[in-house]
């Protein structure tokens, strides 16, 4: 594929801006729309602010509702790390625009038995998106 045809597919591909400032521009527009976008980085780099920033200006700058699924941190949590940003996601949980659901998985027992069945996960998932009628879904962090 040449460059110009590269340029041409990229420039024809829908974007959902984030509304993260210098993200957008530089990535000429946000994250494919309808597609997963996988933000990767080492602990600390930023990927579950950036997660929480992208819900919170969905729907605040855009009217698209949230969903976020944790694996780390809970809901009380997410909300005192990041209240000093400004954002009340308590009062768009109140709003049931964001549904934040925290899953406690021991990795301890995934690691003996080598197994853990998605089922259960992807119903609180389909639950939690209909719930809010989410235009956004995060999985933090999926490893």
């Amino acid at each position: 594929m040449k460059t110009t045809d590269a340029s041409e597919a990229l420039s024809k591909l829908k974007k959902s801006p984030t509304g993260i400032q210098g993200f957008d521009e530089i990535t000429a527009g946000g994250v494919p729309t309808g597609r997963p976008t996988l933000v990767c980085g080492s602990a600390g780099c930023g990927k579950s602010l950036f997660a929480i920033e992208f819900l919170v200006r969905g729907i605040t700058e855009f009217g698209e509702p949230g969903v976020l699924m944790t694996f780390e941190e809970t809901a009380q949590e997410i909300q005192k790390n990041v209240a000093s940003l400004g954002f009340d996601v308590a009062r768009l949980v109140a709003q049931k625009k964001l549904k934040i659901d925290y899953v406690r998985v021991e990795r301890n027992e995934i690691e003996e038995n080598g197994e853990y069945d998605l089922e259960g996960l992807l119903i609180r998932l389909k639950h939690a998106i209909q719930t809010v009628k989410a235009k956004r879904v995060v999985l933090d962090t999926i490893e």
